[in-house]
């Protein structure tokens, strides 16, 4: 059989992301025999063995891989369906209107160009409502995908814009943010070698894809405790020149020579086709 049933999905995830029945089975709130009885039927329905089971656990077959991928994709597809349908209804929240877009912006990145789109689409007849959905580096990619956002601002190297359609906004040149006491701070530019090896000013580290990558910066959580330890002198950060907008008194923004330059874009899902969308797309192309 070529279908699959949601519930399967959930199940073999659940497995392919733990690597261990017992976790997995802790996660999805059931019992484990039942769960392993359910990989077995789903890999016969198959006819492919997904998982390698032996004395030190559970890996991943070829196989399993493409339905972990294929698998993801699929979950976030019928969550966002499920996610925007409700909103275009206004069920999703309490006095919710039937005519209101979700625009996923990186905290504290190309703010006046998003006050710029703001005040100009509220200007259009009949403008939605527009919600703003700040989040940290890289996660509006998964909020167009599972249908937490309708539209975003991306930045590009940062972010992946495949699978997305797009226009691009603004292209800009990025600065390092150090505490204003810091003796780097006293330097009109600053090359990336020049901030790459401080050791009393670590760069600081934003999760992507829900993990922080290795160093002995702080992990941040968002961008008010990125800012208080930027003023402590404890981190340093890099950001697209805009960023310059929300910098403390405690601050000093220096433009880095050698940075690549952060194109803005403004992305959504290639399928859909709302004229509430469009319209949004239209004022911002033309900012």
């Amino acid at each position: 059989m070529d279908t699959l049933e949601t519930r399967e999905l959930k199940y073999f995830l659940a497995v392919a992301e733990e690597l261990h029945f017992g976790r997995a089975a802790e996660r999805l709130g059931m019992a484990q025999p039942p769960l392993s009885r359910a990989i077995q039927q789903l890999e016969r329905r198959l006819g492919v063995r997904l998982l390698e089971r032996n004395r030190r656990g559970v890996c991943l077959t070829g196989a399993g891989e493409v339905l972990l991928d294929e698998g993801r994709a699929a979950l976030d597809a019928i969550t966002a369906a499920a996610r925007r349908t409700r909103r275009a209804g206004g069920t999703d929240r309490p006095g919710g209107s039937r005519n209101r877009l979700v625009l996923a912006v990186k905290a504290a990145a190309s703010h006046e160009l998003l006050q710029k789109l703001l005040d100009a689409y509220a200007a259009e007849p009949d403008a939605a409502e527009i919600e703003v959905l700040p989040s940290g580096t890289c996660e509006q990619e998964e909020m167009l995908r599972d249908g937490r956002a309708d539209v975003a601002l991306m930045h590009t190297p940062y972010n992946s814009l495949t699978g997305f359609d797009s226009e691009q906004l603004l292209t800009e040149g990025q600065i390092a943010i150090l505490p204003a006491g810091h003796p780097l701070a006293a330097h009109k530019t600053l090359s990336l070698a020049d901030i790459s090896d401080i050791p009393d000013l670590p760069l600081a580290r934003w999760p992507r894809h829900g993990t922080y990558p290795p160093g002995p910066g702080p992990e941040i959580h968002d961008q008010t405790q990125l800012a208080q330890l930027i003023a402590l002198g404890r981190t340093m950060a890099v950001f697209p020149d805009s960023a310059r907008a929300w910098l403390w008194a405690e601050h000093t923004a220096v433009p880095l020579t050698d940075a690549p330059p952060i194109v803005t874009h403004i992305a959504w899902p290639p399928h859909r086709r709302s004229l509430t969308l469009a319209a949004l797309i239209r004022t911002a192309t033309q900012l």
